[in-house]
C-alpha cells in the first residue's frame, strides 16, 4: 500500500511538473499546445504501463497466497487427521479389558 502511494506521488508529481515546465517555457501558444499534448500521451502511456506492472504483481501476490494457503490447509487436514489417530489410540489404551 505503501509503495502504491509513493508510484501515484511520483507520477502526480511528474505530470505536474512537466505541465508547468510546458507552461513557462517561452514557445508560441501553438507550440505549447503541441507540447502539452504530447507530454500527455507519454503520461498516459507511462501510466498504461505502470498499472499492467501493478496489476502483474497483485496478480503473482494473489496467486502466490493461493497456493501458500492451499498447501497450510492441506498440512492442516494431515495434522488434524493424526491427531484423530492419536486420540483414538488414547481412547483404545485407556479401555477396561474384558
Amino acid at each position: 500500500m505503501k509503495n502504491n502511494n509513493i508510484a501515484v506521488g511520483l507520477l502526480g508529481g511528474l505530470a505536474v511538473g512537466t505541465v508547468l515546465g510546458i507552461l513557462f517555457a517561452p514557445a508560441k501558444g501553438c507550440e505549447t499546445r503541441k507540447k502539452i499534448v504530447d507530454k500527455s500521451a507519454d503520461l498516459a502511456t507511462s501510466l498504461k504501463d505502470s498499472s499492467s506492472k501493478l496489476s502483474s504483481v497483485i496478480s503473482e501476490t494473489i496467486n502466490n497466497f493461493k497456493n501458500e494457503s492451499q498447501q497450510l490447509l492441506g498440512n492442516s487436514k494431515e495434522v488434524i487427521k493424526a491427531e484423530i489417530a492419536n486420540t483414538d489410540n488414547l481412547k483404545n489404551m485407556n479401555k477396561p479389558m474384558v
